[in-house]
């Protein structure tokens, strides 16, 4: 075993970020190690089928790569590089096919399976939600990003962000039998 994965190991993510910035390839490559798994994660939690995550998350990391530079350490190199995941992503399912608010008729839950017993998974719960709420609640509480943010990504009103991550979770709580969100805590980015 060699001296250089050790070393690369213990440095934090922000003095990697650092190192490729300079053109370090190999520290680099230990954040993609790090963080590829998280990145394509999202990506399949937001609609993605798996070769396409594959695909974005690598194009993501390329772009990270060249943009190391913009990178300040003020939030987490994986947050940072799943929003460029993101975006890019969306960008893609834009170029496929325009999508705007959706009415709330159009986006039903798929009824319970008469067995209730049976474990349902919030990968298959999110592919229960219409495009918009799945998306937007994947950036939202997969990629971190704020309602703010999520707006400016998606190019829609900050109001209809929020109603798509509101409805997107309650029908989720209610896919996934949770119950209601405790009174007094807030939502992420609200």
């Amino acid at each position: 075993m060699s001296a250089q994965p050790s070393r690369l190991a213990r440095l934090h993510d922000v003095e990697l970020a650092a190192f490729a910035a300079a053109g370090g390839r190999a520290e680099f490559g230990e954040l993609v190690r790090r963080h590829s798994a998280s990145v394509r994660g999202l990506l399949r939690r937001m609609g993605a089928e798996a070769a396409l995550a594959d695909d974005v998350a690598q194009d993501a990391f390329i772009q990270a790569f060249e943009r190391c530079r913009e990178y300040r350490g003020e939030g987490t190199f994986a947050a940072w590089v799943r929003k460029i995941a993101a975006r890019q992503y969306l960008k893609r399912r834009v170029k496929e096919a325009r999508w705007a608010e959706a009415p709330e008729e159009d986006a039903e839950i798929v009824a319970f399976l008469p067995d209730q017993g049976r474990a349902i998974d919030l990968d298959d719960a999110l592919k229960a939600l219409s495009e918009p709420e799945r998306v937007c609640v994947s950036l939202c509480h997969g990629a971190g990003l704020t309602h703010a943010e999520i707006a400016a990504a998606v190019n829609l009103p900050l109001g209809t962000v929020k109603s798509h991550v509101k409805r997107g979770l309650d029908k989720l709580r209610a896919r996934l039998d949770v119950g209601p969100r405790p009174e007094g805590r807030r939502a992420h980015g609200a």
